[in-house]
């Protein structure tokens, strides 16, 4: 074994990165359910050391071996507690392959996760664990990574155990739900007290599984109050949903990122992924927290500047035409176009002159649209404005910039005049045509829903005065059809609270969809204005269906757009359909955004128009 200065001395000088998930990655890589994946280690080495080995080609500092349920209890469940040594052993010794093939210093955690029975008395629970660290010690282990304990007493009796091997450092992680317990209901403060009384100390506090990168920011927000141990925080890919009978976990390693980053910030040691997490999410956390390590670990001292008083914002209806409409209730239309690939603007600005002659209210211009490259949103939106006369949405997303750099541009908004401004946190690059583009992904919308709403009272994010305060109007996007409507419904909260004074939905196809998403938001009293499509095509509907993330389409639309025959007969069923929409939804929202299919805005119009309600 390894020192055990060694783990420790990293945790101390840098960011330590941990593997991600091994049970849902075999799961992922179509091991058989109901079995024992800890004795694939025996059954399937070459399967469990592809899995060390891309954790380690992705950034991982430690790896953790295969034992997580390979406590005896279990094992005689799948008739395999004679081969409880031989598990823990070939697990201890596939890791310790994969970490030794690095070209850098990589340790090997031994999981030990909780027993699932609780023996009578404390000193069988002590043995049960004390065989699992012998056995991982002789394959070479570095430390006891004790995961997912479910409550105090569970980790006193990890503790215990390990006081007769004081050479073999160890740590002691716990699983914490959605509101800041344990399953057991036990708080924070007491999982972390000191373990006093224990002469060998674990070398960190862990937090992993039980809730998603959200769930646990809010945990080391009061861990880091309640602890000088070193803190290591591992969670989960999000909630998992069941689709197709497969649980699978939807969180994106952009979002795991920029979550990563929060912690570190926050002063986590070490950051690593566990329920759902694969190589991929880990890469990309990896590549985000290392260069962070040193200029994080350099900064203890925060000196607070002093207190800049906030301002009173422009009232909101003072800020544009469009904040003008929506404070007074008025019906709002909006067109949405997206910028040129190139820099000649000319077409556009001519639709959007047309536009405003027809009495639309805006136009929405996206912001790189599925990580699409195009002109600058911000100079395609300065230029309509002081040529085609009409105002713009601006959609503003977090996904090319750093927070410096949006927060400029956020001034340079209010520059230009440019008031209407929509939070997006934007596609992943991956998405698009340029995959090895990076994603900055600094925060999200709502962390740009607060510092545009710190702007408009005069201070900026970092505490500065601005004089005069800008007068954005704050947008933020919605979801109706998402398939996690616990988390867009609490996504959509915290933006509220965050500042945000309208939304805009995605496409909606479904209206009774956005009906019940409606009935579900109905206490946040912000405008809402609902997104509308207009099909061009069977071949539109197919693309949309199929390829644009958040998009829904109900078969009975799609059944309606293949029936009919020709092109022509495919864009008015599409319009008809939109107009139906409307319908059904204009007496619960504030109004319309139309978008223009293939930068048609004579289809937009012929919505607006045909729809023929005058507000």
């Amino acid at each position: 074994m390894s020192s055990p200065g060694s783990v420790a001395e990293l945790l101390r000088e840098a960011v330590v990165v941990f593997d991600g998930a091994m049970g849902t990655e075999l799961y992922r890589r179509h091991a058989q359910p109901g079995r024992s994946f800890e004795e694939l280690g025996l059954s399937n080495p070459d399967l469990i050391r592809q899995v060390h080995s891309e954790y380690v080609d992705a950034g991982a500092d430690v790896l953790t071996t295969n034992t997580f349920a390979a406590n005896r209890a279990t094992l005689e469940r799948f008739g395999l507690a004679e081969k409880l040594h031989a598990i823990h052993l070939a697990a201890a010794r596939l890791a310790r392959q994969a970490a030794d093939a690095a070209d850098r210093p990589v340790f090997v955690a031994g999981s030990i996760g909780p027993l699932p029975t609780q023996p009578q008395y404390d000193e069988q629970r002590e043995a049960m664990i004390f065989e699992q660290v012998e056995a991982l010690r002789e394959g070479g282990v570095d430390l006891i990574l004790f995961e997912t304990q479910p409550n105090r007493k569970a980790l006193e009796t990890c503790a215990a155990a390990m006081q007769q091997l004081p050479d073999v450092p160890y740590a002691l992680s716990f699983a914490i739900g959605e509101q800041g317990q344990t399953v057991d209901g036990e708080p924070l403060s007491r999982m972390l007290a000191p373990l006093e009384g224990l002469q060998h100390q674990p070398l960190f506090w862990g937090m992993n599984c039980g809730t998603g990168p959200d769930g646990l920011m809010t945990a080391l927000e009061e861990a880091v109050r309640l602890t000088s141990v070193p803190l290591v925080v591992q969670p989960n890919a999000g909630i998992p949903k069941e689709i197709d009978y497969r649980r699978i976990y939807l969180c994106s390693p952009e979002y795991l990122t920029v979550y990563a980053k929060r912690y570190v910030r926050l002063g986590a040691s070490g950051v690593g992924g566990c329920c759902g997490t694969g190589p991929e999410h880990i890469q990309q956390v990896a590549e985000a927290v290392k260069p962070l390590a040193r200029a994080t670990r350099a900064t203890r001292v925060v000196v607070r500047p002093a207190e800049v008083e906030e301002k009173t914002p422009v009232p909101m209806e003072k800020r544009s035409r469009l904040a003008w409409r929506l404070a007074h209730r008025k019906w709002v239309t909006s067109v949405e176009l997206l910028p040129p690939r190139g820099y000649d603007l000319t077409a556009t600005i001519d639709k959007c002159t047309a536009l405003y002659r027809h009495g639309v209210d805006a136009t929405n211009i996206p912001d790189g649209p599925r990580a699409s490259c195009r002109i600058s949103p911000l100079v395609t939106a300065d230029r309509i404005q002081r040529q085609a006369k009409i105002e713009v949405i601006l959609h503003f997303c977090c996904r090319d910039r750093n927070l410096i750099g949006m927060q400029a541009d956020l001034l340079a908004c209010a520059a230009c005049g440019i008031h209407n401004i929509l939070f997006v946190t934007g596609d992943p690059p991956k998405l698009g045509n340029y995959p090895h583009a990076t994603g900055v992904f600094d925060t999200d919308s709502i962390g740009m829903v607060a510092v545009q709403r710190r702007l408009n009272c005069g201070i900026d994010m970092g505490g500065q005065p601005i004089d005069p305060p800008t007068a954005a109007l704050i947008g933020v996007g919605l979801d109706p059809t998402a398939l996690d409507q616990k988390r867009e419904l609490d996504r959509f909260r915290r933006k509220v609270e965050a500042g945000a004074e309208f939304a805009i939905t995605q496409p909606v196809f479904d209206p009774d969809a956005l009906l019940r998403f409606l009935d579900a938001v109905q206490q946040f009293d912000i405008p809402i204005i609902a997104g509308i499509w207009p099909l061009a095509s069977y071949r539109n509907a197919l693309f949309l269906q199929n390829e644009v993330p958040g998009v829904e389409i109900p078969e009975e639309v799609m059944a309606r757009m293949e029936a009919a025959k020709s092109r022509e007969q495919q864009l008015a069923a599409g319009v008809q359909i939109a107009q139906e929409s409307i319908q059904r939804v204009q007496d619960r929202v504030a109004g319309i955004q139309v978008s223009a299919p293939f930068g048609k805005i004579a289809t937009a119009l012929a919505v607006i128009e045909g729809w023929g309600e005058d507000r």
